[in-house]
């Protein structure tokens, strides 16, 4: 639930900082971005563009503005070439000063009966001063058209308006003056359509103006399409950044030209449902919190990841269809909960692991803790079947000893005996297994693979017969009478371990019929003069000069064979001062 809170949380703070639009101009670039990997499509054929470019300048020798004249040279040139629709980037809002020029250019636009002229000046109700307004503009049956377009952060050009101040805009105005009826508008586009883009600057045909004035036009470059006219000369200051433009900068009158494309296309590019974008950050957001909780920590993660993959691939695919998901926010969503999944999940593993290793450090030599963890593949212990030694060790007598005093007495000896036992046990790299009151379990070469598990125990049995010396004086000093024996099994064979238990308590233990042999052993020392019985499955993996004694073929209560016991030649117990043997 820590996983999925959270992820709610990240959610909610993405969700908000969509509402507030924070990361709208990131999202803006991300369009651009898939343009870029869309690529350039075949221009279109209803449209070519009549460029006002340096190499003009050049060849006509004149300064802009130039003359009307050569506008209405270039409108005739172009209607007796047949072109369909002529839209005129240039505004005409102001009397030139020379009035036969401006008459001039009214009539070659009145004949041609087919123009579009822009203008950035839009008064109340949508009225011009294109030829003056009012009587000039509509004596030249031209449509005005306003040629601005709506900016985004940074003064990128992405959209294209439909109308301005009540005027229409001119990509509108151009394609319904070329259709020859108004445009259906989907309600779905907007009121800023997304604008096409066919590719980066010159990717539709541009043609110089100069060309048109001087009428050396092939036949059928222009007939039966659109013209837009405008300038492209850097020195004009008409270059705008577009959403294809990457370092370059793109003609107002191309621009005008997209988006006139765009509109005669049916505005194929629109924004899809706000609450699909909704629905991916939810999607994208609790995606890798719920994976978590049912996957592996690296499988989930693995799969969050590939998840947001494969979402940015589907936003492309959407986009070549058509279609503009948003994709910052859904993927800010999705690598925010990928990181803090990651990181409780981290932080949550190593609590885990440090809670096992504190855990493990009462069974195991501290020095191959962080071994057995690794070799577990995490903190979270399964069980394992190696080949092992198992030990059991008993204090005869002590249940009857302990009557007689005090139980902060008692638990003091008792631990200080437990303590020595441990440290005999793993200083020879023994696992404990647990404590059973004044009784033992180990086992040696599990969880740990250790070859070499046999004399380890051996050396073991033996130190803790040493200790028992030490323990046995210490008791004698503090006239706590003359010591005890102790019992203690070994046997050697397949042995079944892991941790056991529930998520809030874990117990490291070891079964099988291994196990039981080496209890019954510990048993069967009693009421005879050895303190250790050593299976004959234990005496196979030790040396020859290992100093045991063969004890005899003996009944084991659960197996069905007699089995051959040994013990060590090297009691260093005085036996002859030793209690009487009991049940402890």
């Amino acid at each position: 639930m820590l996983l999925f809170g959270a992820g709610l949380l990240l959610v909610a703070l993405t969700l908000a900082a969509r509402g507030a639009e924070i990361l709208n101009g990131l999202e803006l670039r991300t369009v651009d971005t898939r343009f870029a990997v869309r690529g350039s499509r075949p221009a279109s054929r209803d449209i070519v563009v009549v460029e006002i470019n340096d190499g003009t300048f050049n060849h006509l020798a004149e300064l802009f503005p130039f003359p009307r004249g050569y506008y209405a040279r270039v409108i005739d040139n172009l209607v007796a070439d047949g072109a369909r629709t002529i839209a005129v980037d240039i505004q005409f809002t102001e009397p030139s000063g020379q009035p036969q020029q401006d008459d001039e250019l009214i009539e070659s636009v009145r004949r041609a009966d087919n123009v579009v002229l822009a203008t950035t000046e839009v008064g109340p109700h949508g009225s011009t001063r294109i030829f003056g307004g009012g009587t000039g503009l509509a004596y030249s049956l031209a449509t005005p058209a306003d040629s601005n377009f709506p900016n985004d952060p940074g003064g990128v050009i992405r959209r294209t308006s439909l109308s301005v101040g009540g005027l229409t805009s001119f990509p509108l105005a151009t394609a319904e003056r070329f259709l020859g009826h108004r445009v259906a508008v989907p309600a779905d586009a907007g009121a800023t359509p997304w604008i096409d883009f066919h590719g980066p600057p010159g990717t539709l045909v541009r043609i110089p103006f100069w060309r048109v004035y001087d009428g050396s036009l092939p036949a059928d470059l222009v007939r039966g399409k659109i013209v837009v006219v405008g300038a492209s000369a850097a020195s004009l200051g008409d270059l705008h950044a577009t959403s294809t433009t990457g370092l370059d900068l793109m003609p107002g009158p191309e621009i005008q030209a997209e988006a006139t494309a765009t509109i005669l296309d049916g505005f194929p590019l629109r924004s899809a449902p706000g609450w699909i974008d909704v629905a991916l950050v939810l999607v994208l957001g609790l995606a890798t919190p719920v994976l978590a909780q049912r996957l592996r920590a690296i499988l989930a993660l693995v799969a969050g990841a590939a998840l947001l993959a494969l979402f940015a691939v589907a936003a492309q695919v959407a986009f070549d269809r058509g279609w503009i998901v948003q994709v910052t926010y859904p993927l800010a969503a999705g690598l925010l909960t990928l990181g803090s999944t990651a990181a409780l999940l981290g932080v949550s593993a190593a609590y885990e692991r440090e809670r096992v290793r504190e855990a493990f450090s009462r069974f195991v030599p501290e020095s191959v803790v962080g071994e057995v963890l690794d070799a577990a593949d995490g903190a979270r212990l399964g069980g394992v079947r190696r080949q092992g030694t198992v030990m059991f060790s008993d204090l005869r007598g002590f249940t009857s000893f302990a009557e007689n005093l005090e139980p902060d007495r008692v638990i003091e000896i008792l631990n200080r005996y437990l303590t020595e036992m441990s440290d005999a046990i793993l200083d020879h790299g023994g696992t404990l297994v647990s404590y059973m009151g004044d009784g033992i379990m180990a086992v040696f070469g599990a969880p740990i693979d250790q070859p070499d598990h046999a004399p380890r125990a051996l050396a073991a049995a033996r130190s803790m017969l040493e200790r028992l010396q030490q323990f046995n004086a210490w008791l004698r000093d503090e006239g706590l009478g003359e010591g005890f024996r102790m019992g203690i099994g070994l046997n050697s064979g397949p042995v079944m371990s892991g941790n056991v238990g529930s998520e809030r308590r874990l117990e490291y233990t070891a079964i099988g019929d291994t196990t039981n042999t080496a209890a019954r052993l510990e048993g069967m020392t009693k009421g005879t003069p050895h303190q250790l019985f050593v299976a004959d499955t234990t005496r196979r993996l030790l040396d020859a000069d290992a100093g045991l004694v063969e004890v005899g073929e003996h009944e084991v209560r659960g197996r069905q064979g007699r089995v051959r016991l040994w013990t060590v030649t090297d009691d260093p117990s005085d036996m002859s001062q030793a209690s009487p043997s009991s049940e402890s």
